[in-house]
C-alpha cells in the first residue's frame, strides 16, 4: 500500500477562526484525506501571542511567533492567512505566493485594498489565492 500524499499547512493567526481551522485538521484529518485523496498536515501555527490556551489541542513544538519562517519553510506547501488587518498579513501572503504557495484568506479588508497587487503576484508566479471564505 502506498502512502498517502501529504500537503503541508501552515496557519497565520491563531485567534477564534484560526483555532477553529486547526481543530478541523486534527478533528476531521482522516475524513479530509478520504475525500481529498490527499493528507492535509499542520506544519505550524503562526501568532504574536502563542501563551494563550485557545482550546484546542495542539503540540507546543508547532506553536512559533515568526509567521516569515513559518511560511519560507520547504515542507509547507498552502498557507491559510487568518490574521486579518492589511499589514503583517499582506507581507506574508506576498512572500508566500513569491514562493509559488497557495494561499487561503479570509481577509476582506486585505483583498479590498491590495486584490489586484495580490492576483498579480499569485499569477506571475504560478500560485493562487483562494478566498471564499472572505465573501458571505
Amino acid at each position: 500500500m502506498s502512502k498517502m500524499k501529504e500537503i503541508g499547512v501552515a496557519v497565520l493567526g491563531f485567534g477564534t477562526v484560526g483555532a477553529g481551522v486547526v481543530e478541523t485538521l486534527a478533528k476531521n484529518g482522516d475524513l479530509l484525506a478520504e475525500r481529498l485523496g490527499v493528507r492535509l498536515v499542520l506544519r505550524g501555527v503562526a501568532d504574536l501571542d502563542v501563551k494563550t490556551d485557545r482550546g484546542v489541542k495542539i503540540d507546543p513544538a508547532l506553536l512559533t511567533t515568526d509567521g516569515a519562517a513559518l511560511v519560507a519553510r520547504p515542507d509547507v506547501d498552502v498557507v491559510v492567512e487568518l490574521i486579518g488587518g492589511t499589514g503583517a498579513a499582506k507581507a506574508f501572503i506576498l512572500q508566500a505566493l513569491k514562493l509559488g504557495k497557495p494561499v487561503v484568506t479570509a481577509n476582506k479588508k486585505l483583498l479590498a485594498e491590495y486584490g489586484e497587487e495580490i492576483h498579480r503576484t499569485a499569477e506571475a508566479h504560478n500560485t493562487e489565492i483562494l478566498f471564499e471564505a472572505s465573501v458571505g
